[in-house]
């Protein structure tokens, strides 16, 4: 994609953390098929690095190449932007790829799929994390510890984050001028949210939406789960990492660190996750948000820009996005999401997976390295199309042509709100999301479809969650 088409390369990135993984989880249960399926004279020599077309513009994947080979000009580079809709379009083309002897030696993997790659199909780093840890002990310094937890399994590290988004909300001045409401303060309430939801809507006719959301793993439901002080999976840490822990963080920062998340059984019908679809529900009844739909929200730009929408949860991404789309920097702003029970909020983030069948372990080790540095990711991140994993790079600068005027939010999410975590990503992560996303439209047809559609929800989620990924 070019930067003459935004709304497609830059959009892709609002469902970037909430796509399927159906494919994936393809790739994983053929693995002991596909890695037999080794095609002699395939291989020209050189690192290969798979990535979703949409991540990275040409001219930033140009930059990506140029700087590793001036870096490693003993190292033949060839990145594969695979051009596709979603990520489990491109997960369907990176099976395809393995099953025609040519898989990638790495894949730039989001937060859905960490998990299922560290299981069967990816490389633990501790090794070369160890070796290397005084070389990257400024990398750490600069990456928040609920990130790279996020990238560990089982006690092991599997990516180094580049990038996050978390699912904080935009609002739109525009509206907000309107319906003349103040900009809402850092420590907002649901109840808060609902009295500005209600506010827009009186201001406005019947072809605007106060609050829209989009039905998916990342940014639908889960935030106001989060909020209600709760989780679809109940979550819990895996043992292990203390070697991470101890060796580049400080006591306070690794105080409740673990090996890992692990999402385990399901609790769909827990109180607090009926209440908030319940809560969810009566504001779809009331008129003040749209009705769960599927896809990443390609629509969303042109309706929120022109004020047809008020509000909406998005990352750092949709600063770029929203420029892109022609939208000036004082037309809108993002602010944490709204307390309820909690304040915790909800991120995805992504990295490079080094694949088992590579025979270039080592060089693919020196790419992840690269990857991860500030002038990479400044090349690779120039437009603003997400947020950094390195918190030295979200400044005023950045922002300046963009926007919004409360950058901070970004990382902030992360470091005034500690306790903010992953989006809950088993394993079984391709059966999980589907249930969900099928459940939750059927929930909130009406207030009295809640319960029962949560029941069904909790049977098909245990029964995913009793398969072997």
């Amino acid at each position: 994609m070019t930067d003459s088409q935004p709304t497609r390369r830059t959009l892709l990135r609002y469902g970037a953390y909430g796509a399927g993984a159906a494919a994936l989880a393809g790739t994983a249960a053929s693995w002991d098929r596909l890695t037999a399926a080794d095609i002699p004279g395939r291989d020209d020599g050189a690192l290969v690095v798979a990535t979703l077309g949409s991540a990275f513009d040409q001219t930033a994947v140009g930059h990506l190449s140029e700087g590793f080979r001036r870096l490693h000009p003993d190292i033949q580079l060839r990145v594969n932007a695979v051009q596709a809709v979603d990520w489990s379009d491109f997960f369907a083309k990176i099976l395809t790829q393995i099953a025609a002897g040519t898989a990638p030696d790495l894949v730039y993997v989001a937060t859905e799929g960490v998990q299922l790659f560290a299981q069967r199909l990816g490389v633990a780093l501790d090794h070369w994390v160890r070796r290397d840890a005084d070389e990257l002990r400024e990398y750490f310094a600069d990456v928040h510890p609920s990130l790279v937890e996020s990238m560990m399994y089982e006690g092991s590290l599997y990516q180094l984050p580049v990038e996050f988004n978390a699912a904080d909300i935009y609002l739109n001045k525009q509206v907000l001028r309107r319906a003349d409401a103040d900009f809402p303060p850092p420590d907002w309430t649901r109840d808060d949210f609902t009295a500005l939801l209600r506010r827009m809507k009186r201001a406005s006719d019947s072809h605007f939406t106060p609050y829209f959301w989009t039905n998916r793993l990342w940014g639908g439901v889960v935030p106001w789960l989060f909020a209600n002080d709760t989780n679809l999976l109940a979550e819990s840490k895996a043992p292990g990492g203390d070697w991470l822990w101890n060796t580049f963080y400080s006591a306070e920062q690794r105080h409740g660190r673990g090996g890992g998340f692990r999402w385990t059984t399901p609790q769909a019908t827990d109180d607090r996750v009926e209440e908030a679809y319940e809560y969810l529900a009566s504001l779809v009844s009331d008129g003040l948000c749209s009705r769960p739909e599927g896809g990443n929200g390609n629509n969303l730009v042109g309706v929120f820009s022109t004020g047809r929408v008020g509000v909406t949860p998005a990352g750092g991404f949709w600063a770029g996005g929203l420029h892109l789309a022609g939208m000036q920097p004082d037309g809108y702003d993002v602010q944490y999401f709204p307390r309820w029970r909690t304040q915790r909020m909800q991120y995805g983030a992504a990295g490079y997976a080094l694949l088992r069948t590579s025979k270039k372990q080592d060089e693919a080790w020196e790419f992840i390295k690269y990857a991860a540095r500030t002038d990479t990711l400044t090349r690779l991140f120039r437009t603003n199309q997400t947020t950094p994993a390195r918190r030295s790079m979200l400044n005023g600068a950045r922002y300046a042509e963009t926007g919004p005027n409360r950058w901070q939010v970004f990382y902030d999410t992360l470091d005034r709100f500690p306790d903010t975590g992953p989006i809950p990503a088993p394993p079984q992560v391709a059966e999980v999301e589907q249930v969900l996303l099928k459940h939750t439209g059927s929930a909130l047809a009406s207030p009295r479809s809640v319960r029962p559609a949560l029941r069904r929800l909790q049977g098909d989620l245990e029964k995913a969650m009793e398969r072997d990924a």
